[in-house]
């Protein structure tokens, strides 16, 4: 059985997304294409415009076969962690896998080569990276920083954009966890990660997320299968008092416990907010050049959700789950080669929780809880323990 897998938000589902899957039946020709799909939280910290049951029936309407949801302790982490959940539970699907990417440049042997890099990392690279860090870089971008410093032969440009940072931690998870897959990355057309122009085609994601908040829904049309237009709220799903609730509730110890909140990063949160009147508020306060937009998200999203880091390296540890959001008509035989073969367990309902034990059931709850809460922000009602068959 040959599996080609990709990771993604679809938030929401474009033209260019369209376009990726397309590439995967027509060039790579699997039996099955497998989603690792963020539930309603995602890795830049926002809450999804859509529930993930509505986003992962795009995605089967958009050509995959079968839609696993990215546990929330993962998809709403950093770039490494975000990659290493994925491939943690792609390495346990049976059959010949590929995890196949969007990237702004580089070929298979460029992203290996600069993860075994960063994977290596020398003393050389510790020291340059402390030196980063000291300078008032992000984590992410003191690593490569420090990558291209080293001057190793690592081609720049994979150095340069989200896509491709993501790209090297999707190629550095599967040589650390030894996963037995192959990786294509395969270069992205169209609008930029960040670029928030909307074009008559192919626009990003953020421009479509832009034009929602802006009140201009139809003017993304063009943009998006008609099926995703057709699903598309009028407004962007607001969390944001309940995250400036949660703040106040918790003590700076609290805050300090979650991933990336460093350098009594806590403190400057704490008293920004006893002088802030809304969240944006807040991070306009706190955000700088050293304490980037996506991090302050991140770990506001994450006090929101009550994951701390010690939850998320917990969860790394885990054997987890690989729950199905939904499944293509006629694709029961993925489910049940996948149900007879892999090692975690396959839920597909709520009687299959019964397999979870001690941090695999508390992550799959966490799931519960984030479900709820965009449940609340969002005003619809779905039920965290349903499959779609599309």
């Amino acid at each position: 059985m040959k599996i080609c897998c990709a990771v993604c938000e679809y938030n929401p589902l474009h033209n260019g997304h369209v376009g990726h899957l397309g590439f995967i039946k027509k060039e790579i020709t699997p039996d099955y294409t497998v989603i690792i799909m963020s539930g309603n939280f995602t890795q830049r910290g926002e809450i999804a415009v859509l529930d993930k049951f509505t986003r992962a029936k795009h995605a089967v309407l958009a050509g995959a076969d079968a839609v696993f949801e990215l546990p929330a302790v993962f998809a709403t982490a950093n770039a490494e962690i975000f990659a290493k959940g994925a491939v943690k539970l792609l390495k346990e699907l049976p059959g010949e896998k590929t995890l196949c990417f969007g990237a702004e440049s580089g070929d298979k042997e460029s992203f290996t080569y600069a993860a075994k890099i960063l994977s290596e990392e020398s003393k050389e690279f510790k020291k340059l990276l402390k030196t980063q860090l000291n300078e008032g870089f992000s984590l992410a971008k003191a690593k490569m920083n420090a990558i291209e410093t080293m001057d190793v032969g690592v081609d720049p440009e994979l150095l340069k954009n989200p896509n491709n940072i993501l790209g090297i931690e999707y190629a550095r998870a599967v040589i650390e966890l030894g996963a037995d897959m192959d990786i294509f990355p395969v270069l992205r057309k169209g609008a930029g990660f960040n670029d928030e122009t909307l074009y008559p085609n192919l626009s990003s994601a953020s421009a479509v997320r832009k034009a929602i908040k802006d009140g201009k829904v139809r003017t993304v049309k063009s943009n998006v299968p008609k099926f995703v237009y057709e699903d598309l709220p009028k407004a962007l799903p607001n969390a944001d008092a309940l995250t400036f609730y949660s703040l106040l509730s918790m003590d700076r110890k609290q805050i300090k416990e979650i991933l990336d909140c460093t350098e009594g990063l806590e403190n400057r949160i704490k008293s920004c907010l006893k002088d802030s009147l809304s969240l944006d508020e807040l991070k306009n306060k706190v955000i700088t050049k050293r304490y980037t937009a996506t991090r302050i998200n991140r770990i506001l999203t994450a006090s929101l959700l009550k994951i701390n880091e010690n939850f998320v390296r917990k969860c790394l540890k885990s054997d987890l789950y690989l729950n199905v959001l939904a499944v293509r008509e006629g694709s029961e035989k993925l489910l049940s080669e996948i149900r007879k073969n892999c090692k975690i367990p396959l839920i597909t309902r709520k009687n299959d929780l019964k397999t979870l034990k001690s941090a695999d059931l508390e992550c799959f709850e966490k799931d519960v809880f984030a479900n709820d809460i965009f449940n609340f922000a969002a005003g619809v009602k779905t039920n965290e323990y349903m499959m779609l068959k599309i």
